[in-house]
């Protein structure tokens, strides 16, 4: 069983980390997954750079500006994952933007995936129906889960067509605004919460963009399996480095 389907039937509110790879230094990449195992974290999402990232907010977009000018590249993070399961357990999956993996070729780019240990992928700016005619088969060949995003404009029954392509959980967007653009949740994010989790769906799911504290945590979570946090925690790579990333995980759970 992937390492994700197994992690989302633990009894628990899962935490998953997003981090941007060779940031804040390109050799960073490894220990930054390493801590963040050693802290309690479910999932890691290692979010692999890109020139031209419309989803993230200023955070994480100066993140990836940096690990672009530092080197990173889809090849130097296969290289740099190559013996990370000797060290990490929990899932691991990268998150990007697909033309960096249409330039590495998709298929040569899961394969490595499977390679090195990743066990799914997000890719914000591939459509489902996209991938359900074209690159759905690849992902199972070698063992991936594409995770897909919703937001509170995704329609019923386009959620429920993600739903049914899915086979790991659903990222729920909590707003439609960019990453790290938001502190703490209103009526509206609210009541999509409820919305979601009343359509009573195949895969659970996982809140993201918003969280950066205990009480978001738990706000997010209330109705959700778990929630993934970003800027904030880029944000303490940035000022803290890779040595007190347990201090800032005790401030989540």
């Amino acid at each position: 069983m992937n390492r994700i389907n197994q992690k989302l039937q633990e009894d628990k509110k899962l935490l998953s980390i997003y981090f941007t790879a060779g940031y804040p230094n390109i050799n960073d990449t490894v220990t930054v997954i390493q801590n963040l195992e050693k802290s309690g974290v479910d999932m890691i999402e290692i979010g692999l750079p890109f020139s031209d990232p419309l989803a993230d907010g200023p955070t994480i977009q100066a993140s990836s500006t940096k690990a672009l000018h530092n080197g990173m590249t889809s090849e130097r993070l296969f290289e740099q994952l190559k013996d990370v399961r000797k060290t990490v357990s929990i899932p691991l999956i990268i998150m990007g933007y697909f033309n960096p993996m249409l330039q590495y070729g998709v298929e040569e780019f899961c394969k490595k995936c499977q390679e090195v240990g990743i066990d799914g992928l997000i890719i914000p700016d591939l459509p489902v129906d996209v991938y359900h005619d074209n690159y759905q088969s690849i992902f199972e060949k070698y063992g991936l889960i594409n995770v897909f995003l919703i937001t509170p404009q995704t329609s019923d029954e386009r959620i429920r067509y993600i739903d049914s392509v899915s086979n790991g959980f659903i990222y729920m967007v909590s707003s439609a605004s960019v990453t790290g653009s938001q502190s703490g949740f209103g009526d509206v994010q609210t009541d999509y919460f409820e919305r979601i989790a009343n359509m009573n769906l195949d895969n659970p799911q996982v809140v993201g963009f918003g969280i950066s504290n205990n009480e978001t945590f738990t706000q997010a979570t209330k109705h959700a399996k778990g929630a993934i946090i970003g800027s904030a925690f880029v944000k303490h790579l940035t000022n803290t480095g890779v040595d007190s990333i347990d201090e800032f995980v005790k401030n989540i759970l």
